[in-house]
């Protein structure tokens, strides 16, 4: 009888690794700036190079993933992952542009995390689990716990032993990602359809109910990351706190609430209505964002914020698992498809509200009452989809 406890173990791991790729460099931005001169235009870029390269990985997935192998493919996330980071720490020295060399860097890690994103979800739902709605929502809550730790224990590692020695922290975090290339090559691994019986791009496309799909993941992914990336701003400019402490009270915080949200819904998921879990975290997302936009008081905003990671926990998980009952011969493509989505979501909707922002003479409230109709439009394709189920 196949173990399905190491698959999931690998796959926890796999989630943490996408996290450490993915929240550890924006700590060091203000270190490559001065240390390598870098413009913050450019500095801006290696987010931006980072998202843009999991896009690209999550549509060349939803093509070729099933001919290469489940396994292949994500043993090969887990080795990016590694070589990047690892990469990080030496390829800006070594290169006559240390720019050049942390974008590389960045997208040969990008290129393990996008894999992770697509073939995690998957992966566990091929599995023979009991309740697969709350293990999915498991799954995803690691993705908070790996940022929470990584912010944190990164934090704590440069306030110990200075911010000059990120070099050994980036070596540090890719022994998580270099352990686990053992975990996927060795653990069970199942598909979810049979090789070529899953449904391809086009067919999915005309199923006018992944269309809703494809805008939850997209509202999803904009509400999520819209408050994430602006909550540290918004502590420092409605409390005036320090960066430190505003990393901490504004997307940490986020991100703890948010795991709890998933938490919950993975340990309790059998006795809920998923559909009804989303549509109540909906409305509370509508009510956060108003919180952050109108709040004169500024905890009472802060609130807004932390809050807002326990609102949208559920969305993303939630929209993959009920896409899954509803095209159970979607596939990897499905899956990419949802991914891609949820990163097109996360890369328009911070940009959205940092544009408003500016443009309101740097009056961030005004950024976060653009936000809401993120979580609006997601109640109304809620709201759709109970109606297609009834």
């Amino acid at each position: 009888m196949p173990d399905y406890r190491k698959t999931k173990i690998a796959c926890y791991m796999g989630v943490i690794t996408q996290a450490i790729a993915a929240n550890f460099a924006p700590l060091l931005f203000l270190k490559f700036h001065s240390d390598y001169e870098i413009s913050l235009g450019n500095i801006a870029l290696i987010s931006t190079c980072f998202f843009f390269t999991q896009l690209l990985v999550d549509l060349f997935c939803a093509k070729f993933v099933d001919r290469i192998g489940y396994r292949v493919c994500i043993v090969a996330s887990e080795v990016c992952s590694a070589g990047g980071l690892v990469g990080l720490a030496f390829l800006p020295e070594l290169l006559p542009d240390p720019f050049i060399g942390i974008i590389l860097s960045v997208i040969v890690y990008a290129v393990g995390s996008g894999l992770i994103e697509v073939l995690c979800s998957p992966i566990v739902e091929a599995c023979p689990f009991e309740n697969k709605e709350a293990t999915m929502s498991l799954l995803h809550s690691f993705y908070c716990w790996g940022s929470v730790g990584t912010i944190v224990i990164s934090t704590l590692f440069f306030a110990v032993f200075g911010m000059d020695s990120w070099k050994w922290l980036a070596v540090l975090w890719a022994l998580i990602p270099a352990v686990n290339i053992y975990n996927f090559a060795a653990c069970p691994i199942e598909y979810l359809v049979d090789e070529g019986k899953g449904m391809r791009i086009g067919e999915l496309f005309r199923k006018p109910l992944f269309w809703i799909a494809i805008c939850l993941m997209i509202c999803s992914g904009a509400s999520e990351l819209a408050m994430a990336q602006w909550a540290s701003a918004y502590a420092e400019a409605a409390l005036g706190l320090s960066k430190t402490i505003g990393d901490l009270a504004g997307p940490c915080m986020f991100a703890v609430t948010m795991g709890i949200s998933r938490v919950i819904f993975g340990k309790y998921g059998d006795k809920m209505n998923l559909m009804e879990f989303m549509t109540g975290c909906g409305f509370m997302c509508v009510t956060c964002y108003l919180l952050a936009a109108v709040s004169e008081n500024p905890i009472a905003g802060l609130i807004g914020c932390i809050l807002c990671g326990f609102s949208v926990g559920i969305m993303w998980p939630g929209t993959i698992s009920i896409s899954a009952k509803k095209f159970p011969s979607g596939g990897t493509a499905m899956f990419a498809l949802l991914a891609m989505a949820g990163d097109l979501g996360g890369s328009i909707g911070p940009g959205i509200v940092g544009r408003v922002t500016q443009s309101a003479g740097d009056n961030i409230r005004a950024g976060m009452g653009v936000g809401i109709a993120f979580p609006v439009i997601l109640l109304i394709m809620l709201f759709i989809l109970n109606r297609e189920k009834e």
